[in-house]
């Protein structure tokens, strides 16, 4: 098991999320930053839903009490293994015994920390990621505290080998502070006025203190309506661009409700959902048009990258036994 000593400043478990159920109100949630964890759970061997934790700012201090191997992506937090830094984005054997902590943040906000075999918390519809609002999944529908314990299988043997692989850094996302992120416009563009839309388009807006895993608001220039009214209701994606009456957009994330009624002025596209993890309050953003094509070929650009390092890794792994 992995014994909880510190728990951070707000770790939870999470996973690719709790699909298939939005029809009946209950969010997806799953990790902020999907490619980073995925990315974590390769790197040591797992299938790419297994569950690890999302730590953010500040990240825990964590007790290993068998070994096992463990990589850790996304943000850099300064991870300490025995006392001693490691880098991201590499997998480590971490003996029975040994200690996980974090120095504090040197970059981005949130870090994915995987081991081998995924943590054993029960699933839940289908998924092991905690749903803050629903107050369940996860450990007990909540964040970690002191004390906690967290399951994890026997390392098998064979994992240990996989101990010193590392994740290209040509293969990751482009995390970067300020990112200009990509957006497919619509499909409520009619509620906008044609000078709301060029606002949107051509200003900076600043991630506010009151974002959060449901979604970031955001601050700049109103953007001006054309319609008063709201919507009756309509579902919602992950990275939904909402702009209620006060005209500051907000971008609904992991944890976003499943239905709402401001309308929508734009969508993230998937590729660039890892740069808005990794931003934090007084962060500034931009927003730039693409197709619905071009946002499909940065998805299979980004994720073919991921899938095709892993498999001639496994490849060159078989040949070598």
């Amino acid at each position: 098991m992995i014994e909880v000593i510190k728990p951070g400043l707000f770790t939870t478990v999470q996973d690719n999320g709790r699909w298939g159920y939005q029809g009946y109100g209950v969010g997806v949630a799953g990790a902020m930053d999907n490619f980073a964890l995925s990315a974590a759970n390769f790197l040591v061997g797992n299938a790419e839903g297994a569950a690890g934790l999302e730590m953010t700012l500040l990240g825990p201090t964590l007790k290993f009490h068998q070994e096992t191997i463990l990589a850790i992506t996304g943000a850099d937090l300064d991870p300490q293994l025995k006392g001693e830094s490691i880098p991201n984005w590499t997998c480590h054997f971490a003996p029975s015994g040994s200690t996980l902590s974090f120095g504090g943040k040197k970059k981005g906000v949130r870090a994915y920390l995987a081991v081998g075999g995924g943590i054993g918390v029960p699933p839940l519809m289908g998924s092991r990621s905690t749903y803050l609002l629903g107050h369940f999944g996860g450990l007990e529908g909540r964040a970690l505290k002191s004390q906690d314990h967290l399951p994890v299988p026997p390392l098998a043997g064979a994992l240990r080998n996989l101990a010193g692989r590392v994740f290209p850094e040509k293969n990751r996302p482009p995390y970067q502070k300020n990112p200009t992120l990509r957006v497919v416009p619509g499909p409520f563009a009619d509620f906008f006025s044609e000078e709301g839309i060029k606002v949107f388009f051509s200003t900076e807006y600043t991630v506010t203190p009151p974002s959060d895993r449901m979604g970031y608001r955001l601050r700049g220039e109103p953007i001006k309506r054309k319609k008063s009214g709201e919507l009756i209701t309509c579902g919602l994606a992950n990275g939904t661009v909402q702009v209620p009456p006060d005209g500051q957009p907000i971008i609904l994330l992991a944890d976003r409700q499943t239905i709402g009624g401001y309308p929508i002025i734009a969508t993230l596209i998937q590729a660039d959902m890892p740069l808005i993890a990794q931003c934090a309050p007084g962060d500034k953003l931009r927003f730039q048009a693409v197709s619905t094509d071009e946002a499909r070929e940065a998805y299979l650009k980004l994720w073919g990258n991921l899938k095709t390092f892993f498999t001639a890794e496994n490849a060159k792994k078989s040949c070598r036994v």
